[in-house]
């Protein structure tokens, strides 16, 4: 009896652009076009699942050549599309950690902040009188630690938070000082950057982050009515009206690198479209990137799964609107849709949702090693300090075990290996467990990346040189700077 191949749906996804069809190899993040008869090969497998010789020939003989068919079914035998083994498995090798090249470090400068933004995750935030600073030796340990443990690496990268961070500008510039001439002499280059509200920006101070050429990203929730819904002041006054001045001021004079603004998307707040119009093109950012807040202790900031949905769709149309103006050469600056064309250009493969843990870790006030700086005063587990370094064996059993797909949906989920089971401080304020993935947007973020998905394809069949001028030059700039704290 002949042995019958096998159609494994967890390693390939089609895609329809206009007339035209591809297949998303989701093990290699790889796109390629199907034409006429990879098509009709794959709808049959697809559909039927299990077949055998005798019906691969009985449905495409009077159609395709032998050669034409052989030729087609060795490429998805070669994919892993189909094979002949009645129980495959998911192309989802075991993560095993023995090594943590550190790239970045986040040093948590203040846990104090002076703005009062009703829906900060941060555990830690406290009202400016009380916030507990980072001191310059706990700062110069940790730049220490990230030399030792990024050795590997050519280039480095200190990011600043808070709280705000511009109110320990004190310690933020010792910092870079120290960190430039102990990587001058280890013969690597140092990025520095922050996040910022932007209500302690002055002249001085955007002339110093200048000359030291910070990534900068400024905390903003769009137009006046949007942005004083939830960030103001300690006394409960919004905050518009300062920081788009002061987000002005700096961008007429900030020449270093592209600034971009972060919203936060919170409950009855859906409008994306005319949020990213305001501060594009009203203000004047470079870039604008979204974050839904769908978990967290005050659950009455979360968007409902209405709103949710309706964000989603809202996001979708501004990127037909990104798809429309790369068509033409430009770049919208919705950064959600930019980072997914980066991703596809680069043929991401991502076994951990990100790099907190192995590229990165943060450090709270008082020396101590967390995940990243979403975590730093939860009462999840610590993996060392400054001074007694990394605990390598608790942190590695973490990432291993967060890497296991097994028992989980994204075992065999197709966007696996671009969303990675999602964040962790997610995972942690949505269900109190870390190890879990966030389950709650799985749907919604298929649907997302099929819309970037289709949004590629036009683009490089329409016009390829998007990507040579406006995402290589991103590739290059994340290999030198660092986007976790932005998400």
């Amino acid at each position: 009896m002949t042995p019958a191949l096998h159609f494994i749906s967890q390693n390939a996804h089609d895609v329809s652009v206009g007339e035209r069809r591809v297949l998303f190899h989701i093990p290699t993040s790889s796109l390629f076009d199907l034409d006429d008869i990879t098509g009709d090969i794959y709808d049959f497998f697809k559909e039927k699942i299990t077949v055998s010789k005798e019906d691969i020939k009985a449905a495409f003989k009077r159609k395709y050549t032998p050669d034409d068919i052989l030729e087609v079914i060795e490429d998805f035998l070669e994919m892993e599309i189909i094979q002949g083994d009645k129980n495959p498995h998911p192309h989802n090798p075991k993560v095993t950690i023995k090594n943590y090249p550190l790239s970045t470090i986040i040093l948590n400068v203040n846990t104090g902040c002076n703005l009062g933004c009703s829906y900060c995750y941060k555990e830690d935030l406290v009202a400016p009188a009380k916030g507990e600073l980072m001191g310059f030796e706990t700062a110069q340990k940790s730049i220490d630690l990230l030399l030792k443990e990024g050795k590997s690496r050519d280039r480095v990268n200190i990011v600043f938070f808070g709280g705000e961070p511009l109110s320990n500008m004190p310690l933020i510039k010792a910092a870079v000082e120290y960190a430039e001439r102990r990587c001058a002499e280890e013969g690597k280059k140092v990025d520095f950057s922050l996040t910022t509200n932007a209500t302690l920006l002055t002249p001085k101070i955007i002339d110093y982050l200048n000359r030291h050429r910070f990534g900068i990203a400024i905390s903003m929730d769009g137009p006046r009515e949007v942005h004083d819904k939830n960030r103001k002041t300690i006394g409960g006054k919004g905050t518009y009206d300062v920081v788009s001045k002061k987000a002005k001021m700096l961008l007429d004079h900030y020449t270093a690198r592209p600034v971009g603004a972060r919203v936060t998307l919170t409950a009855g707040v859906t409008d994306v479209m005319s949020i990213h119009h305001h501060l594009k093109y009203d203000l004047g950012f470079a870039e604008v990137g979204f974050a839904p807040v769908t978990s967290g202790d005050m659950s009455f900031f979360n968007l409902n799964n209405a709103e949710l949905h309706e964000v989603f769709q809202n996001m979708k149309k501004l990127g037909e609107d990104y798809t429309e103006k790369a068509l033409r050469g430009e770049n919208n600056g919705f950064s959600n849709m930019h980072q997914m064309m980066t991703d596809l250009y680069e043929g991401t493969k991502k076994a951990l949702s990100c790099g907190a843990g192995v590229g990165l870790l943060a450090v709270d006030h008082k020396g101590d090693l967390n995940l990243c700086h979403r975590f730093t005063g939860s009462d999840i587990e610590l993996y060392g300090n400054v001074d007694t370094g990394i605990k390598k064996k608790e942190l590695g059993a973490f990432i291993e075990k967060r890497a296991s797909r097994t028992g989980t949906a994204c075992d065999t989920c197709r966007i696996r290996n671009l969303c990675s089971g999602g964040c962790y401080h997610e995972s942690y304020a949505m269900y109190d467990d870390i190890y879990k993935p966030t389950y709650h947007y799985c749907d919604l973020m298929r649907d997302w990346i099929d819309a970037g998905i289709k949004a590629y394809v036009e683009i490089l069949h329409h016009n390829p040189s998007f990507f040579e001028k406006h995402v290589s030059p991103r590739v290059l700039l994340q290999n030198r700077s660092i986007s976790e704290q932005q998400h």
